[in-house]
């Protein structure tokens, strides 16, 4: 089955404590049903200095449900999403507008 929401989509928060902000998709996590969101659900981890890396608290994104967000329309509200087959096989399309989210 297709993914709903996938890497690179817009969505918007639709609970929770950064609820009605808007951001991108930077990795999804299928087996656990969560996604990575940038600047969404900012937490701030101790980080053990590295020959890499500085050590220090650092602010990172947490993986948030993907019950709670919701993919967003040209205009930032959000939408459910519908699967719609044509000649080219089958297509993500925005409930609320009708518009296709693939290209």
């Amino acid at each position: 089955m297709a993914a709903r929401i996938r890497k690179g989509d817009r969505v918007v928060v639709i609970a929770g404590k950064d609820k009605g902000r808007t951001g991108e998709v930077i990795r999804v996590i299928p087996a656990e049903e969560r996604a990575v969101i940038r600047g969404i659900n900012v937490a701030r981890r101790h980080q053990r200095q590295t020959a890499r890396d500085q050590g220090g608290i650092v602010s990172k994104e947490m993986p948030i449900h993907l019950s709670n967000i919701a993919i967003a329309t040209a205009d930032g509200k959000p939408t459910k999403v519908a699967f719609r087959r044509d000649e080219n096989g089958v297509k993500r399309v925005a409930k609320r507008t009708g518009e296709v989210i693939d290209g």
